[in-house]
């Protein structure tokens, strides 16, 4: 940068006053000024050279050192006008390089589109999941009362395709193969020994089951073979052991009664569970098992099973009161939470969301037993208690 980067160019003949004195000869310094103010002039300040950074910016951060202007009518670059003439002129000027306070938007400018509220939603195909669940309804209903051996049956057969959907789980995700030829045959000889030889029956053929398991696996190398029996023995008990208990209770004088108040109290649950959490639930029951239960749907499962079971127990059971008609539905409601949440925890474990595809808007036959398979012994062992075995 030289001396004459600011302001505008000297006039030819003329280069300011010299330490001794005006200059002489020297051209006027032009028609505003006389020699007399040329001399009161104050003389261009020596600039020193900036360092070269390259680009027009670095230009800009050199004038910037500068202390003051080179002229006493050239106002601070960097500062806002002092006049009080420039400010009553226009009061919202801003400084020199100075960014503005509260830019107003470009008229044309497009707005960004606002989010629209996502409604709540089930999750699932309802219309599909309640015609489904209607026609199992209709099966079940008709053969329980009908003749009670098909209802045996089609216990028999849910028992079943459920073993083999969680040996199949199983296998994908875990690479734990279980056996499912002794499983499946163990499984509904559970539930048909439970039906006619009772609790003694669905022992026997529980320990039957287990052995069958373990002698079946010796025919495979021993690599994993007490991961696969082990989990053999957990499809056993978990899926036909617990479904033997439906059974049991078809037993009794009434035991179609009892068997249509277990799934009506099992079903009213998981429907005011459903329910009350989704139109109320705001506090989550267990996020790291099931994000989508709350404790608000607990509550509402809890009263409508309550409920329920009082009217079930009062105009279904007979000897049976309203009063034991709500324990049976606040213990109805709390196995049926706790079984949903067991499954859901060895679905996550799995990391599936669904035990199978059988069942359009349901997921598989697991889905449909999480909670009726923990509940079946409950209600066996109340209604017992409560009428005794009929």
């Amino acid at each position: 940068m030289n001396d004459s980067s600011w302001g505008a160019p000297p006039q030819a003949g003329y280069w300011g006053p010299s330490d001794q004195g005006p200059v002489q000869g020297a051209a006027p310094a032009g028609p505003a000024y006389d020699a007399h103010h040329a001399q009161q002039t104050r003389p261009m300040p020596i600039v020193p050279d900036v360092p070269e950074h390259g680009g027009d910016q670095d230009d800009d951060r050199g004038a910037a050192r500068l202390s003051g202007p080179l002229f006493r009518d050239e106002p601070f670059r960097d500062e806002p006008y002092r006049g009080s003439t420039h400010r009553d002129e226009n009061p919202s000027a801003q400084p020199y390089g100075a960014v503005p306070q509260n830019p107003e938007p470009m008229p044309d400018a497009p707005q960004p589109a606002q989010p629209q509220p996502q409604k709540k939603t089930a999750g699932r195909d309802l219309g599909a999941a309640i015609g489904v669940g209607v026609g199992l309804g209709v099966v079940i209903i008709a053969s329980l009362f009908v003749v009670k051996a098909v209802f045996v049956g089609v216990v028999a057969v849910a028992v079943v395709v459920g073993l083999w959907e969680l040996t199949k789980r199983l296998e994908e995700r875990k690479g734990i193969k279980a056996p499912l030829v002794p499983l499946a045959i163990g499984g509904a000889a559970m539930v048909v020994a439970g039906y006619v030889r009772g609790s003694e029956g669905a022992w026997v053929a529980m320990a039957l089951t287990a052995l069958a398991v373990l002698m079946w696996r010796m025919t495979e190398p021993p690599e994993g073979y007490l991961r696969d029996v082990t989990a053999g023995l957990f499809a056993a008990f978990y899926v036909p052991f617990l479904a033997t208990f439906v059974a049991m209770m078809l037993m009794a004088d009434d035991g179609a009664w009892r068997v249509l108040v277990f799934l009506l109290l099992t079903v009213v649950s998981d429907t005011g569970a459903y329910a009350v959490g989704w139109r109320f639930g705001r506090t989550k029951l267990a996020p790291r098992i099931s994000p989508g239960k709350t404790r608000e749907g607990l509550l509402g499962a809890v009263a409508f099973a309550m409920v329920a079971g009082a009217l079930c127990m009062q105009f279904l059971i007979d000897g049976g009161a309203w009063w034991q008609g709500l324990l049976l539905g606040l213990a109805v409601a709390v196995s049926a939470t706790l079984g949903d949440l067991g499954e859901s925890m060895i679905k996550r474990d799995l990391g599936i969301k669904d035990m199978g595809t059988l069942l359009p808007g349901h997921g598989g036959i697991m889905d449909r037993l999480d909670s009726l398979l923990p509940t079946a012994p409950v209600v066996w062992l109340l209604l017992v208690i409560f009428v005794g075995s009929g």
